[in-house]
């Protein structure tokens, strides 16, 4: 099981840091950044595991069959993850293009 990120994904989550630190949401920037990378490594290591629904209609225009899981980070705070799933040589593929 392997998870990719388009790059804007992966640019979307620096941003992401930024955003964080300047509404203040971390005292620090090392905060958001800890937060942010423990973000992508719970995507990358637990997708495959979490339980996905199909994307609202809305979302076929970014691609046919796409499904979302949704991780939460505390009681406030959840993300949603949108995602293809591929198969090459054996091997599950997530391939996230969304933010």
């Amino acid at each position: 099981m392997r998870v990719v990120f388009v790059p804007e994904v992966e640019d979307y989550f620096i941003e992401l840091t930024s955003l964080l630190y300047d509404k203040e949401y971390f005292g620090f920037k090392e905060s958001a950044v800890k937060y942010i990378k423990n973000l992508v490594k719970e995507i990358e290591t637990t997708l495959v595991y979490r339980p996905s629904k199909m994307a609202p209609k809305h979302f076929r225009r970014y691609g046919k069959g796409m499904r979302y899981a949704i991780f939460p980070t505390n009681k406030h705070t959840q993300w949603y993850v949108f995602y293809n799933v591929y198969e090459s040589a054996g091997e599950l593929i997530f391939f996230s293009s969304l933010r």
